[in-house]
């Protein structure tokens, strides 16, 4: 089965195929499972759940059917499990429930929007006596979608993204159902930036007049599997960077502090340092480069085209090197040495000084261009011994930390899909490059 990115984000999820013969069956009481397993700890939970029109408009037709097959019309044939699982889940003692329909951000036609209405309408019954949050992320509704939206039935509360969706605000202004909850999500979930605290109570203190007091709840613009999830982890990010910044836990903490505030316990000292943050991270030199902002802005049109044609190129290539018409090469990383490892640790522990390492790694090169060489290869690779490959993405955080604009965490891991997690660099300003960054090993391999 498919593989692909949950929306815009690096998360994954397996696409269900479907078509006209499926038969759904409630397989997995994960859900239920773990709702006890925590209640049984003293925690309640908020189950969520996958909305049954977004389960199906992110499906696809299974090998051997029609492309053209309507994935909706299998709505009837999904609801009753929707309505097994939801039945157990009171039964657990469940007040609340959340289902995440994010596909009412797409373009949606009058037919699909009707689904929501029809599968709603099914399942009021049996949401009875719940408090039900429908979550929509990632981007504006379009005001057929909030519409449709408000007006589903057994719903009490609305979950909006209000960091991308900048014009749902004024959809909630206009229009916004007295007596429904609203889930304002106006703490980014998906970037590691400190939230503008000002900026959200500004925005939370004006949709109380609409929404109203009791029925304001902060939140954040999306699940927070999106961002890494403590930077009191990191012991090795400078301070005015790290001050800029905020992973799950802390954005945990600005929810809080924003719901405080809107209750009239407003932490002052919290929300000067985060207004110190930001002023910090607007005006920093690190952010906003001159010499790159300059450099960016004397670029011409021919700047972005070669001098000479691929042709003229290819020629004074051949003429230099006198490769064959297929040449032999590697594909550039040799194997890690248990040595190579061992010294990269020592250095890395200073246990050895910089000195020892660059000798043990030009040592490394040697034997893989004398092996290269005994074995006639054609295009040789010095086999970047400096450059850990341990790990995947370790050549990025090689070249990154010789850039500046760049920043790297020791343990910002972000879920990609099931047990596997990516540590992506921050990109926290203009980048440039300081110096050579391979010039040194490349001449060392040549010599």
């Amino acid at each position: 089965m498919e593989m692909t990115k949950w929306f815009d984000t690096n998360y994954h999820f397996i696409v269900p195929e479907l078509g006209p013969d499926v038969k759904f069956s409630y397989a997995s009481h994960k859900a239920v499972d773990e709702f006890k397993e925590a209640k049984a700890l003293g925690v309640d939970t908020v189950p969520v759940l996958i909305g049954p029109v977004s389960y199906l408009l992110l499906s696809k037709p299974a090998k051997g059917v029609e492309k053209t097959f309507s994935l909706l019309s299998l709505l009837p044939k999904i609801i009753p499990i929707y309505k097994e699982v939801i039945s157990e889940l009171k039964a657990a003692g469940a007040s609340w429930i959340q289902f995440d329909e994010p596909t009412l951000v797409l373009d949606l036609d009058s037919q699909q929007l009707q689904a929501f209405t029809a599968a709603y309408a099914d399942l009021e019954s049996t949401l009875s006596g719940l408090n039900v949050l429908i979550e929509t992320y990632f981007a504006d509704l379009t005001p057929e979608a909030y519409k449709t939206l408000i007006g589903l039935k057994g719903v009490t509360a609305y979950g909006l993204d209000l960091v991308r969706g900048t014009q749902t605000t004024d959809l909630v202004k206009k229009d916004f159902p007295k007596g429904k909850y609203l889930f304002a999500g106006v703490v980014d979930g998906r970037n590691i930036w400190a939230n503008d605290l000002a900026s959200s109570l500004s925005t939370m203190q004006a949709l109380e007049a609409v929404v109203g007091k009791d029925k304001l709840v902060v939140s954040t613009s999306c699940s927070l599997l999106h961002t890494a999830v403590d930077l009191v982890n990191e012991t090795k990010l400078d301070d005015e960077i790290k001050s800029w910044l905020a992973f799950a836990a802390q954005k945990v903490v600005e929810v809080n502090a924003l719901a405080k505030a809107l209750a009239g316990q407003k932490d002052e000292a919290f929300f000067s340092s985060n207004a110190a943050a930001q002023a910090s991270r607007k005006s920093s030199p690190r952010v906003t480069n001159a010499a790159v902002q300059k450099a960016a802005d004397a670029l011409k049109g021919s700047d972005h085209r070669r001098a000479t044609n691929v042709s003229a190129r290819l020629d004074a290539q051949q003429k230099k090197l006198n490769l064959p018409i297929l040449p032999t090469t590697t594909i550039g990383s040799f194997p890690q040495t248990v040595e190579l490892r061992r010294v990269r640790r020592e250095f890395k522990a200073n246990k050895i000084s910089e000195d020892d390492y660059v000798k043990a790694i030009k040592e490394e090169i040697k034997k893989v261009v004398n092996l290269q060489e005994e074995l006639d290869i054609d295009v040789l690779v010095h086999g970047e011994p400096e450059a850990s490959i341990l790990q995947r993405n370790d050549m990025v955080e090689y070249f990154g930390e010789q850039l500046s604009g760049f920043a790297f965490t020791v343990n910002g891991w972000v879920q990609s899909y099931g047990s596997r997690c990516v540590k992506p660099p921050i990109i926290y300003g203009d980048v440039s490059r300081p110096k050579a960054m391979t010039v040194f090993w490349s001449s060392t391999a040549q010599s």
